[in-house]
């Protein structure tokens, strides 16, 4: 559309179905390249990515050409189709429903990143439930304990 101008940062987080650490990381980095191939073909620019066995994060420059929710569903959908059909896993791999996304200004791009690249380290303090509540309240986000990530019981 002419004369549209817009500069939106997603970070968006998503887990592994159950929480389980399934994403090994002898193929984590083909998956990190199969989740940016996704976001890039829908005309969005990954700006870094990260995670950890049960969860990943990415950092991306969203165009409004869709919707937020129907990217989120076809990186989630494609990636785990790759990941099955590629038998990555044992038995059947499938994300956990729902996402995180949430956005930041330019000027904080650059600190976000780091966050994202430096997870294995950052998790050796907090959990992923910790760190994802810590989010949502940063943002001030209001949220049902229900439908936060739960691990495996």
């Amino acid at each position: 559309m002419a004369n549209t101008y817009t500069q939106i940062h997603i970070h968006s987080v998503f887990a592994v179905q159950n929480r389980l650490a399934l994403i090994k990381t002898d193929w984590q980095d083909r998956l990190y390249q199969y989740i940016i191939a996704i976001i890039q073909n829908h005309g969005h620019k990954v700006l870094s990515i990260g995670g950890m066995p049960d969860h990943v994060h990415v950092l991306f420059g969203f165009r409004p050409t869709q919707s937020l929710s129907e990217l989120m569903q076809q990186v989630k959908r494609n990636s785990s189709e790759w990941i099955n059909k590629e038998k990555l896993a044992l038995g059947k791999f499938s994300w956990q429903e729902g996402y995180g996304a949430f956005s930041y200004s330019k000027s904080q791009i650059t600190q976000v990143a780091k966050y994202i690249e430096n997870q294995e380290e950052h998790h050796k303090k907090k959990t992923f439930i910790e760190e994802y509540r810590k989010i949502l309240e940063d943002f001030g986000l209001e949220y049902n304990e229900r439908y936060i990530f739960k691990p495996v019981e």
